[in-house]
């Protein structure tokens, strides 16, 4: 009877549900993955915690696990959206938190008065249709900067671009070889030309809607590709930062890094202090958008010793749920609401345009 639950054990963990279940992860402090200047750096006084989640398909075997500890079950569909293969998914993760890093470095940097630079600098491949003709050719992260030598800036040009050819014609793509690190960098490589025949659309795949900000993008008759791109944004910083989030993936620290960087290039004293974690996407103007995850992160933060805990504004009811007594959770939707909130806490805020150093 025993080598029968055995062998039943070791099949069901190996049988893949069609969910994802999510955990409480780390909550760790972004400082000391901050690098600047040594001229620039300050001695932080306190913590900026960011934290993320486990995420993870569902086996037979660890759906039983996932529901007795509480873990949220999210349906394959939710998670992976209608392009996405599972093994993309750590890939994607990595493109999203380099993304972050850039806009938090941008936000941090023009709070503190400093001018940065930004252009557009083509598409990156967030995802390739299983099946269709990009796939196995164009890897996430990689630029595509043209289309049949039209320079392609943005996911809009990109989109105008493609919506002139039909299905069977041949398209000749400008392709930056880039890759991304498990610290997020995207890592340059070089370019080169790719063709590939356009399909029909498929039937399981909706075709882009038209809108007024990006006009002549929905043809009937346009070929399909099968990629999910992204415009890529190139920022010039005048103050060199790195960032190393190994193995962390995802937009969702882009508020506790911009923080951190704060933090880090002003008096070292913007907690007071004190032990704050904080998470939300981050916009190189410092609005803050909502994240998944936010009970397990609460969870997580908890267990690292934060007392306080910033989150997007609309999840504040969600965090104080799954929040003790002792954590007071902040609803905010910008770097400035955030940043009024440390102050009121005795936090050392620089004012607006002053690098305070």
């Amino acid at each position: 009877m025993v080598a029968v639950l055995v062998v039943a054990g070791f099949v069901a963990d190996r049988i893949s549900l069609n969910q994802y279940a999510i955990t409480p992860g780390v909550a760790q402090p972004v400082g000391p993955l901050i690098r600047v200047p040594s001229a620039r750096a300050h001695p932080v006084h306190g913590k900026v915690l960011l934290t993320d989640v486990y995420l993870a398909q569902v086996s037979a075997l660890g759906y039983l696990l996932d529901k007795i500890q509480g873990a949220q079950l999210l349906p394959a569909a939710t998670v992976l959206g209608p392009a996405t293969p599972p093994a993309e998914l750590t890939a994607q993760g990595y493109l999203e938190m380099a993304q972050s890093q850039a806009a938090a470095k941008a936000a941090a940097l023009t709070r503190l008065g400093e001018k940065v630079g930004a252009r557009n600098a083509g598409v990156a491949v967030f995802a390739a249709v299983p099946g269709s003709p990009a796939f196995g050719r164009l890897d996430v992260g990689q630029l595509v900067t043209a289309v049949d030598g039209r320079p392609t800036p943005d996911a809009c040009a990109f989109s105008q671009a493609l919506d002139r050819h039909r299905a069977g014609s041949t398209v000749r793509l400008s392709v930056e070889r880039t890759h991304l690190s498990t610290s997020a960098v995207l890592v340059p490589g070089p370019t080169a030309v790719e063709q590939l025949r356009l399909a029909r659309w498929p039937r399981s795949v909706p075709k882009p809607p038209a809108t007024p900000a990006c006009p002549g993008t929905a043809s009937p008759d346009r070929g399909f590709l099968g990629i999910e791109a992204v415009t890529w944004v190139d920022y010039t910083y005048p103050v060199r930062i790195s960032i190393r989030t190994n193995s962390i993936g995802g937009p969702s620290a882009g508020l506790a890094m911009t923080l951190g960087i704060i933090d880090t290039l002003s008096t070292g004293h913007l907690t007071g202090g004190r032990t704050i974690a904080a998470t939300g996407t981050i916009a190189p103007d410092g609005a803050v958008g909502e994240v998944g995850g936010v009970p397990q992160k609460t969870v997580a933060v908890e267990r690292a010793g934060a007392s306080v805990f910033f989150v997007p504004a609309a999840q504040r009811s969600t965090a104080e749920r799954a929040a003790t007594p002792g954590l007071r959770v902040f609803g905010v939707r910008s770097l400035t609401q955030a940043l009024a909130d440390l102050r009121r806490l005795d936090g050392s805020v620089p004012n607006a345009g002053s690098p305070g150093s």
